[in-house]
């Protein structure tokens, strides 16, 4: 089986060291420096769930419940698709969905996120073919060689469930790569139409937003990405170098330093602790801040 290095893990998911070993601590990861495929395919469900602001003793509590109430079940997060019910995780098994910590079906959501039981709607046509799909896709779209094939692979889920946020995410991620801007833009804001409380979307269509220049339109989304997860710790690093082109040295400076605060020995950390100094040096925010 491939065994992927911490470092390439950090790369595939764009993740920080820090929430690796924040989840790692959590028992919602693999303890060690070598990852298999499906420890991947587990981060990413934690990664996804987490940018929904789902709290990771949560979700560490539903897996255990699943686990208890489906016999043979050894892990929820690979075997059964999962979805945020508020503050809870629900999980898709065999045609139901099912809250295993409040142990009730799930058919739908309201629009205010209320949950309804299964009695009084009917149910809902899942396939796991979806599911299915987006694993594959998953596999393939670090290697160049298969790209396009994980394009395809993602554009399927999405052919079958046009709400699956995360293949959104996904091929706008891989366009975004391959330097095709436009579509990877289309796909982050359909990534927010699914789900308009996606942070992780909200803080990629930053990332195109700023590398085609429009700088104003990049800063409203890290803020939308820091303000549904404030303790997302690259969208407040984004978000300080945003500001420093438009010459807003109070809010970058706010930015740096919550980053520091968020992840001190992450991979960008150096750079933004000498940015708070330069910042801090500078005349007009001397008398600011000794105060």
């Amino acid at each position: 089986m491939t065994q992927f290095k911490r470092t390439d893990v950090l790369r595939i998911l764009r993740i920080s060291p820090r929430q690796l070993s924040g989840w790692q601590r959590a028992g919602l990861a693999a303890v060690g420096e070598s990852f298999s495929f499906f420890d991947l395919l587990q981060l990413k469900k934690v990664r996804d769930l987490r940018a929904k602001r789902v709290r990771s003793a949560v979700i560490r509590q539903s897996l255990q419940a699943m686990q208890r109430q489906v016999s043979g079940m050894e892990n929820p997060l690979i075997e059964a698709g999962t979805l945020p019910v508020g503050s809870h995780v629900a999980y898709r098994h065999e045609g139901r969905v099912v809250d295993p910590i409040n142990g009730q079906f799930v058919m739908d959501f309201g629009e205010t996120g209320t949950v309804i039981e299964a009695g009084n709607v009917k149910p809902i046509a899942l396939t796991e073919t979806a599911a299915e799909f987006f694993t594959r896709g998953i596999a393939l779209e670090d290697d160049p060689a298969t790209c396009y094939e994980a394009i395809a692979a993602y554009e399927k889920v999405l052919e079958l469930d046009p709400h699956y946020a995360p293949a959104h995410i996904n091929l706008g991620t891989l366009y975004y790569n391959q330097g095709d801007y436009a579509l990877a833009e289309k796909h982050y804001r359909e990534a927010i139409e699914c789900d308009e409380r996606y942070a992780l979307a909200y803080f990629d269509l930053g990332n195109v937003l700023d590398e085609t220049e429009r700088v104003d339109e990049a800063i409203r989304a890290y803020r939308a990405a820091v303000a549904l997860a404030p303790t997302y710790a690259d969208a407040h690093y984004n978000l300080a170098l945003a500001y420093e082109r438009t010459k807003e040295a109070r809010k970058a400076l706010y930015h740096w330093k919550a980053y520091v605060r968020l992840d001190a020995n992450g991979p960008w950390a150096v750079h933004a602790k000498s940015q708070i100094k330069k910042l801090l040096n500078a005349e007009s925010l001397k008398v600011v801040y000794r105060r």
